[in-house]
Protein backbone atom coordinates (compact mmCIF):
# COMPACT_ATOMS: atom_id res chain seq x y z
CA UNK A 1 0.00 0.00 0.00
CA UNK A 2 1.69 3.25 -1.13
CA UNK A 3 1.20 6.26 1.29
CA UNK A 4 0.42 9.93 0.50
CA UNK A 5 1.39 12.98 2.45
CA UNK A 6 -1.57 15.57 2.84
CA UNK A 7 -0.73 19.33 4.47
CA UNK A 8 -3.38 21.83 5.14
CA UNK A 9 -2.71 25.38 6.74
CA UNK A 10 -5.31 27.58 8.71
CA UNK A 11 -5.23 31.19 9.95
CA UNK A 12 -7.68 33.26 11.34
CA UNK A 13 -7.40 36.66 13.45
CA UNK A 14 -9.87 35.91 16.01
CA UNK A 15 -10.97 38.56 17.95
CA UNK A 16 -7.77 41.00 17.87
CA UNK A 17 -6.94 43.90 15.44
CA UNK A 18 -4.01 42.55 13.99
CA UNK A 19 -2.86 39.27 12.64
CA UNK A 20 0.39 38.49 14.45
CA UNK A 21 0.45 34.46 13.93
CA UNK A 22 2.22 33.01 10.98
CA UNK A 23 2.19 29.22 9.88
CA UNK A 24 3.90 28.27 6.36
CA UNK A 25 4.28 24.77 4.66
CA UNK A 26 7.83 25.07 2.52
CA UNK A 27 9.33 22.58 -0.15
CA UNK A 28 13.18 22.04 -0.64
CA UNK A 29 14.22 23.06 -4.31
CA UNK A 30 15.94 20.39 -5.16
CA UNK A 31 15.03 17.18 -2.73
CA UNK A 32 11.26 16.96 -3.14
CA UNK A 33 10.85 14.28 -0.05
CA UNK A 34 12.17 17.31 2.18
CA UNK A 35 9.19 18.90 3.84
CA UNK A 36 9.27 22.19 6.77
CA UNK A 37 6.14 23.75 8.52
CA UNK A 38 7.37 26.96 10.38
CA UNK A 39 4.60 28.43 12.77
CA UNK A 40 5.22 31.40 15.05
CA UNK A 41 3.01 33.34 17.57
CA UNK A 42 4.45 37.00 17.09
CA UNK A 43 4.01 39.09 20.58
CA UNK A 44 4.99 42.83 20.66
CA UNK A 45 2.74 45.56 19.30
CA UNK A 46 0.94 46.61 16.35
CA UNK A 47 3.61 45.43 13.96
CA UNK A 48 6.23 44.02 16.22
CA UNK A 49 4.70 40.57 16.99
CA UNK A 50 3.85 39.98 13.08
CA UNK A 51 7.49 41.16 11.94
CA UNK A 52 8.80 38.83 14.66
CA UNK A 53 6.97 35.56 13.38
CA UNK A 54 7.45 36.65 9.59
CA UNK A 55 11.55 36.60 10.28
CA UNK A 56 10.54 32.97 11.91
CA UNK A 57 9.16 31.67 8.26
CA UNK A 58 12.37 33.55 6.34
CA UNK A 59 14.44 32.14 8.32
CA UNK A 60 13.02 28.69 8.52
CA UNK A 61 12.94 29.12 4.27
CA UNK A 62 17.04 29.79 4.57
CA UNK A 63 17.78 26.90 6.37
CA UNK A 64 15.76 24.53 4.15
CA UNK A 65 17.35 25.96 1.01
CA UNK A 66 20.81 25.81 2.65
CA UNK A 67 19.92 21.86 3.92
CA UNK A 68 22.49 19.19 1.96
CA UNK A 69 21.07 15.91 3.11
CA UNK A 70 24.21 14.26 2.56
CA UNK A 71 26.09 16.56 4.97
CA UNK A 72 23.42 18.13 7.17
CA UNK A 73 21.17 16.57 9.69
CA UNK A 74 17.21 17.39 9.96
CA UNK A 75 17.87 18.65 13.67
CA UNK A 76 21.19 21.29 12.63
CA UNK A 77 18.40 22.40 9.93
CA UNK A 78 15.41 23.39 12.63
CA UNK A 79 18.41 24.73 15.08
CA UNK A 80 20.14 26.81 12.56
CA UNK A 81 16.63 28.12 11.39
CA UNK A 82 15.45 28.88 15.37
CA UNK A 83 18.62 30.34 15.77
CA UNK A 84 18.60 32.89 12.98
CA UNK A 85 15.16 34.39 13.91
CA UNK A 86 16.21 34.73 17.14
CA UNK A 87 18.86 37.09 16.03
CA UNK A 88 16.98 38.59 13.79
CA UNK A 89 14.43 39.96 16.53
CA UNK A 90 16.62 40.73 18.70
CA UNK A 91 18.91 42.80 15.87
CA UNK A 92 15.04 44.31 14.68
CA UNK A 93 15.04 45.53 18.49
CA UNK A 94 17.77 47.99 18.07
CA UNK A 95 16.27 49.33 14.60
CA UNK A 96 12.84 50.00 16.08
CA UNK A 97 10.37 51.02 18.99
CA UNK A 98 8.95 48.06 19.36
CA UNK A 99 9.60 45.20 21.45
CA UNK A 100 9.35 42.10 19.18
CA UNK A 101 9.24 38.43 20.39
CA UNK A 102 7.82 35.12 18.76
CA UNK A 103 7.14 31.56 20.01
CA UNK A 104 8.24 28.93 17.34
CA UNK A 105 7.29 25.35 16.33
CA UNK A 106 9.02 23.50 13.20
CA UNK A 107 8.70 20.41 11.47
CA UNK A 108 10.43 18.37 9.31
CA UNK A 109 9.86 15.40 7.38
CA UNK A 110 12.15 13.71 4.77
CA UNK A 111 13.29 10.62 3.96
CA UNK A 112 10.21 8.83 5.72
CA UNK A 113 11.34 10.56 9.20
CA UNK A 114 9.74 13.28 10.82
CA UNK A 115 11.62 16.10 13.31
CA UNK A 116 10.66 18.75 15.44
CA UNK A 117 11.80 21.57 17.71
CA UNK A 118 9.72 24.46 19.39
CA UNK A 119 10.57 27.28 21.55
CA UNK A 120 7.45 28.71 23.77
CA UNK A 121 4.40 27.79 24.16
CA UNK A 122 3.49 26.77 20.29
CA UNK A 123 2.97 22.91 20.24
CA UNK A 124 3.48 20.10 18.17
CA UNK A 125 1.09 16.60 18.26
CA UNK A 126 1.91 13.42 17.22
CA UNK A 127 -1.16 11.51 16.99
CA UNK A 128 -1.12 7.68 15.36
CA UNK A 129 -5.01 7.14 14.42
CA UNK A 130 -6.88 8.21 17.61
CA UNK A 131 -3.42 7.75 20.35
CA UNK A 132 -1.36 11.05 21.33
CA UNK A 133 1.99 9.55 20.58
CA UNK A 134 3.86 12.67 21.60
CA UNK A 135 3.08 16.20 22.53
CA UNK A 136 5.87 19.24 23.58
CA UNK A 137 5.84 20.67 26.83
CA UNK A 138 5.30 24.41 27.07
CA UNK A 139 7.97 26.92 27.83
CA UNK A 140 5.60 28.63 29.99
CA UNK A 141 5.44 29.62 33.83
CA UNK A 142 2.07 27.41 34.22
CA UNK A 143 3.69 24.95 31.84
CA UNK A 144 6.20 24.69 34.64
CA UNK A 145 3.92 24.31 37.34
CA UNK A 146 2.18 21.48 35.58
CA UNK A 147 5.49 19.69 35.40
CA UNK A 148 5.88 20.02 38.86
CA UNK A 149 2.39 18.79 40.01
CA UNK A 150 1.35 21.83 41.06
CA UNK A 151 -1.73 22.24 38.69
CA UNK A 152 -3.40 20.14 36.66
CA UNK A 153 -4.38 20.57 32.62
CA UNK A 154 -8.05 22.37 33.58
CA UNK A 155 -6.25 24.69 36.26
CA UNK A 156 -3.57 25.69 33.81
CA UNK A 157 -6.41 26.83 31.31
CA UNK A 158 -7.88 29.36 33.65
CA UNK A 159 -4.96 30.65 35.64
CA UNK A 160 -4.77 34.17 35.48
CA UNK A 161 -0.83 34.30 34.05
CA UNK A 162 -1.57 31.74 31.84
CA UNK A 163 0.10 33.50 29.18
CA UNK A 164 3.30 34.21 31.04
CA UNK A 165 6.25 32.42 28.80
CA UNK A 166 9.27 30.98 30.19
CA UNK A 167 11.08 31.06 26.71
CA UNK A 168 10.84 32.40 23.44
CA UNK A 169 12.94 34.08 20.68
CA UNK A 170 14.04 37.78 20.74
CA UNK A 171 14.20 37.53 24.48
CA UNK A 172 17.87 38.29 26.51
CA UNK A 173 18.49 34.86 26.84
CA UNK A 174 19.44 32.48 23.59
CA UNK A 175 16.05 30.26 22.49
CA UNK A 176 15.65 27.52 24.36
CA UNK A 177 15.24 24.70 21.72
CA UNK A 178 13.03 21.54 22.40
CA UNK A 179 13.72 18.49 20.00
CA UNK A 180 11.09 15.63 19.24
CA UNK A 181 10.99 12.74 16.53
CA UNK A 182 9.43 10.18 14.68
CA UNK A 183 11.65 7.14 13.14
CA UNK A 184 9.43 6.20 10.48
CA UNK A 185 6.40 7.71 9.86
CA UNK A 186 3.38 5.21 9.46
CA UNK A 187 0.20 5.56 7.92
CA UNK A 188 -2.61 7.08 9.87
CA UNK A 189 0.20 9.75 11.94
CA UNK A 190 -1.20 12.71 11.92
CA UNK A 191 0.95 16.23 13.15
CA UNK A 192 -0.55 19.36 14.01
CA UNK A 193 1.14 22.61 14.43
CA UNK A 194 -0.91 25.07 16.33
CA UNK A 195 -0.49 28.23 18.38
CA UNK A 196 -2.29 28.50 21.84
CA UNK A 197 -5.08 30.47 19.89
CA UNK A 198 -5.99 27.04 18.75
CA UNK A 199 -4.73 24.26 21.18
CA UNK A 200 -6.57 26.39 24.56
CA UNK A 201 -10.08 25.21 23.24
CA UNK A 202 -8.56 21.52 23.12
CA UNK A 203 -8.24 18.49 25.04
CA UNK A 204 -5.82 15.83 23.36
CA UNK A 205 -8.34 13.23 22.83
CA UNK A 206 -10.97 15.43 20.58
CA UNK A 207 -8.04 16.81 18.79
CA UNK A 208 -6.75 13.24 18.05
CA UNK A 209 -10.35 11.71 17.23
CA UNK A 210 -11.00 14.76 14.44
CA UNK A 211 -7.74 14.56 12.72
CA UNK A 212 -8.51 10.52 12.56
CA UNK A 213 -11.83 10.99 11.13
CA UNK A 214 -11.22 13.52 8.52
CA UNK A 215 -9.34 14.50 6.24
CA UNK A 216 -6.81 17.29 6.56
CA UNK A 217 -8.89 20.11 5.15
CA UNK A 218 -12.30 18.85 6.72
CA UNK A 219 -10.47 18.66 9.76
CA UNK A 220 -9.15 21.93 9.68
CA UNK A 221 -12.55 23.74 9.49
CA UNK A 222 -14.33 22.22 12.13
CA UNK A 223 -10.97 22.66 14.34
CA UNK A 224 -11.65 26.40 13.32
CA UNK A 225 -15.06 26.67 13.76
CA UNK A 226 -15.06 25.33 17.04
CA UNK A 227 -12.42 27.15 18.18
CA UNK A 228 -14.12 30.29 17.46
CA UNK A 229 -17.58 29.59 19.04
CA UNK A 230 -15.86 28.51 22.13
CA UNK A 231 -14.16 31.69 22.42
CA UNK A 232 -16.80 33.87 22.27
CA UNK A 233 -15.63 37.02 21.80
CA UNK A 234 -12.16 36.61 23.13
CA UNK A 235 -10.17 34.59 20.82
CA UNK A 236 -6.88 35.12 20.09
CA UNK A 237 -5.08 34.97 16.61
CA UNK A 238 -5.01 31.39 15.41
CA UNK A 239 -2.61 29.38 13.02
CA UNK A 240 -1.97 26.02 12.69
CA UNK A 241 -0.93 23.33 10.29
CA UNK A 242 -1.71 19.43 9.42
CA UNK A 243 0.27 17.11 8.12
CA UNK A 244 -1.27 13.53 7.70
CA UNK A 245 -0.31 10.04 6.32
CA UNK A 246 -2.89 8.27 4.04
CA UNK A 247 -3.41 5.88 1.60
CA UNK A 248 -3.15 6.10 -1.96
CA UNK A 249 -6.18 4.56 -3.93
CA UNK A 250 -5.33 2.49 -6.75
Amino acid sequence: MRVSVETCVARHIGDRKDQQDRVAVLTHPSHPGALLVALADGMGGRNGGGAAADQVVVAAHRSLEAFTPATDQPEQVLDAAIRSAHGAIRMSQFTGEQDPHSTVAMYILYRGKAYWAHCGDSRVYHFRDRQLLARTRDHSLVGELQRRGKLSEEEALRHPQRNVLAACLGGDRPPRIEHGECGDVALGDRFLLCTDGLWHYFGDSELAATLADFPAVEAARRLLGLARQRAGDHGDNIAFAIIGFVAVKG
